[in-house]
C-alpha cells in the first residue's frame, strides 16, 4: 500500500488506517469475537495498514486491551493513535462526559500505555475539548506528555479553526481527526482541512463510509442491542429510504471500476488530499481486504464531481 505522510508531523503511515472502535462495541455488540478481531489487525498490517486507531472510552477499555495482545511482536510495524478526555457513564450508555483536566490526562495516559501494552503511543488525541477546562492548560499536559517521550505526537478531534489557533501556539497540532465522508462534509466547508493543510497537520477522517450506510448494507433500521445507529437520525427508517439516492450516484461511479460502494467513497476521501487518511472500523476480514483495496482505486475528474455534487443527506448526523 502507498504511504502517506501525516502532514509534518513525522508520522508515515498507509494510505488506508483502520478504526478499531467497532471491534469493543459501537455496533451488533453481540457479534463480538476478540479472535476475529485480533485477525483483522494482524491481516491488516500485512495489507499495508499501519495506522490502528483506539481510544479508552472504546469499550471502555476493552479497544486498547484488545489492540495491545493485537500488535505483541508487530509494535515497530504500526502507528498506534489512542485517546484521552472522555469518560464512559457507569451504566454503560453511548454518551460520554468530558474530562480534559491535565491531571485526567496524564492518568488516561498512563492507563493506556498499560493497556497497550507499550512504553509509547505513536499518536495521542484529545477525544473532546472539555468546556469546563481551558484548552490551554489540557493542551499543555497533552504537550508534556511528548516531552515525557510518552507520545511521538499529539493531536485533536473534533474541532474548530479557532481551537486549533490556540492550541499551534503552545505545541504543534499533528492531526486533527473528524468525521469526514460523502455525507457528512463539515471539515470541507468550515475551513479545518484548509487548516489542517497549511499547518502541516494531518487529518483521520473517522465514520469515511457513514457508519455502513455507504456501502450499501443498511437498507432499514433495525439495529441490534447497543447498536448506536438506533439514536442516529439518519438511521430513521424515513431518512435511510430517502438517503438511498445517495447511494445511486456512488454505484453508477462503482460500476465504471468493478468496485464496491466502499471503495468508492474511501477513495473519494483520498482524492480530498495529501494528507488525509481514512480510518474505516471493521471487525471482518472480508470488509477489511474490501477497504484496504480502495488504496488502489483512482476516480476520474468526472467522478470526483459527480460525487462532489451529489444530494445532500436527509436528516443531521446527531
Amino acid at each position: 500500500m502507498r504511504l502517506r505522510d501525516l502532514g509534518t508531523s513525522g508520522l508515515r503511515v498507509g494510505v488506508i488506517g483502520l478504526g478499531c472502535a467497532p471491534m469493543s462495541g459501537s455496533y451488533n455488540l453481540e457479534d463480538r469475537d476478540d479472535r476475529e478481531s485480533i485477525a483483522v489487525i494482524r491481516r491488516a498490517v500485512e495489507l499495508g495498514v499501519t495506522l490502528l486507531d483506539t481510544s479508552d472510552v472504546y469499550g471502555p477499555f476493552a479497544n486498547e486491551l484488545l489492540l495491545g495482545r493485537a500488535t505483541q511482536g508487530i509494535r515497530d510495524q504500526v502507528v498506534i493513535a489512542t485517546k484521552g478526555g472522555l469518560v464512559k457513564p457507569a451504566d454503560g450508555s453511548y454518551v460520554s462526559s468530558n474530562d480534559a483536566r491535565p491531571e485526567s490526562l496524564r492518568r488516561a495516559v498512563d492507563a493506556s500505555l498499560r493497556r497497550l501494552k507499550t512504553d509509547y503511543v505513536d499518536l495521542y488525541q484529545l477525544h473532546r475539548v472539555d468546556p469546563r477546562v481551558p484548552l490551554e492548560e489540557s493542551w499543555g499536559s497533552m504537550k508534556e506528555i511528548v516531552r515525557v517521550g510518552k507520545a511521538r505526537a499529539i493531536g485533536l478531534s473534533e474541532v474548530t479553526v479557532e481551537q486549533l489557533a490556540r492550541a499551534a501556539l503552545i505545541h504543534p497540532v499533528a492531526t486533527v481527526q473528524s468525521e469526514l465522508s460523502l455525507w457528512t462534509r463539515d471539515a470541507l466547508v468550515n475551513g479545518v482541512l484548509d487548516w489542517c493543510k497549511d499547518n502541516g497537520s494531518g487529518f483521520l477522517a473517522y465514520a469515511p463510509l457513514g457508519r455502513g450506510f455507504l456501502t450499501g448494507k443498511v437498507r432499514d433500521a433495525q439495529f441490534g442491542a447497543g447498536d448506536y445507529r438506533s439514536e442516529m437520525p439518519r438511521f430513521r427508517q424515513q431518512a435511510i429510504e430517502e438517503n438511498k439516492k445517495i447511494l445511486e450516484v456512488i454505484q453508477a461511479i462503482a460500476g465504471n471500476h468493478g468496485a464496491s460502494l466502499a471503495q468508492v467513497s474511501l477513495a473519494w476521501i483520498v482524492a480530498q488530499g495529501g494528507n488525509i487518511v481514512p480510518i474505516p472500523g471493521t471487525k471482518r476480514l472480508r470488509w477489511l481486504e474490501e477497504n484496504t483495496a480502495a488504496a488502489a482505486l483512482t476516480l476520474a475528474r468526472e467522478e470526483l464531481r459527480a460525487l462532489d455534487n451529489m444530494p445532500e443527506p436527509a436528516s443531521p448526523r446527531y
